[in-house]
């Protein structure tokens, strides 16, 4: 490593997915119906949790919060990705680099947080259902809510005063966004100090969360194992079901891409993973809460049932007002 020259960086080139010219056009169209579809999903979820009238409790207050964080993710990352895969020009400005950096860092981080919280939701809905309207409020969410913000804010920015600090030897980052694998990677020297932190404060404001889930499941569990009521079983495990599929895509990934020494990374492979949990996540995410969950299948069709009777009231009345104008003055 000391080898290296040491340059003044002042902007990074963004190698994107692939170097291959012709896999560029195909790459685009694939990304963007992702995109859309992402976006799209989360917003129609973010819609009915806040619109209809037996969706208003702290599960989908949560659930609302977790679209919103999958609509800032993918939107911090996907479309610079999109204007950089059809352009010859794929330069970010280091200034831009580090503002991407501690947004993607922190909405990231938050994810986990708010998944932990509608563990923990669950946990007191199946273990102790006599007192969840007591235990359970939308103010405890929203406390919740704003201290993860605080707390993974305040991470993201250690972190990303601490890259602010290296120093780089070259401007070629073998991702499509800045993510501080690939700018450790670039690093003059070995980034001890920056590995010490992924390996302590990292696993405790990152990691923690997943621990904490597995600990209210297995609680969960054991209540499970004792139920009798065959019904009271199947909702158990249908209200889980969604929870702990969304769980395992999003920490199997993050645990492979980031808990390990900069020495070992892959970054070909790492970026092809990082495209897992920055766009296929945040778009699978309202599918399976959607197609597993009777309450937002329902309330899905009560919206989508009133914008089509708005929209068919409104095309009336559009034919009624040109009718009136278009007839002559007696």
């Amino acid at each position: 490593m000391a080898t290296k020259n040491k340059t003044e960086v002042t902007e990074f080139v963004l190698l994107g997915l692939s170097s291959r010219p012709e896999m560029q056009p195909v790459i685009f169209g694939v990304v963007l119906i992702m995109y859309l579809t992402a976006v799209l999903g989360n917003t129609l979820l973010v819609l009915v949790a806040c619109s209809d009238p037996r969706l208003q409790t702290p599960m989908y207050f949560l659930l609302s919060q977790l679209s919103l964080i999958d609509i800032c993710l993918t939107t911090i990352t996907v479309p610079q990705m999109l204007v950089h895969t059809l352009s010859v020009v794929r330069s970010i400005s280091y200034n831009c680099c580090m503002t991407q950096l501690f947004f993607f860092m922190a909405v990231g981080s938050m994810e986990g947080h708010l998944l932990a919280a509608m563990a923990y939701d669950r946990y007191v809905a199946i273990c102790d259902p006599l007192r969840y309207s007591a235990i359970v409020s939308h103010s405890l969410c929203l406390r919740i809510t704003l201290t993860s913000w605080v707390v993974v804010s305040l991470n993201s920015l250690l972190y990303s005063v601490l890259v602010t600090r290296l120093t780089f030897c070259g401007n070629q980052v073998t991702h499509f966004f800045c993510d501080i694998t690939p700018l450790l990677k670039l690093s003059c020297t070995r980034p001890v100090v920056n590995e010490m932190l992924i390996f302590t404060e990292g696993v405790a404001v990152v990691v923690s969360p997943f621990f904490f889930i597995l600990g209210s499941y297995i609680r969960i569990g054991f209540v499970i194992a004792h139920m009798h009521s065959t019904a009271a079983l199947n909702k158990a495990l249908s209200t889980c079901g969604s929870h702990i599929m969304v769980v395992l895509l999003l920490y199997g990934s993050v645990i492979r891409m980031y808990l390990k020494p900069s020495s070992t990374y892959d970054l070909n492979q790492d970026r092809q993973i990082a495209i897992f949990y920055t766009l296929v996540t945040p778009m699978l995410n309202p599918l399976i809460y959607s197609l597993r969950n009777q309450e937002v299948k329902g309330a899905l069709t009560r919206l989508l049932r009133k914008l089509c009777i708005s929209g068919s009231f409104q095309v009336g009345s559009d034919k009624e007002r040109m009718t009136n104008i278009m007839r002559p003055n007696v």
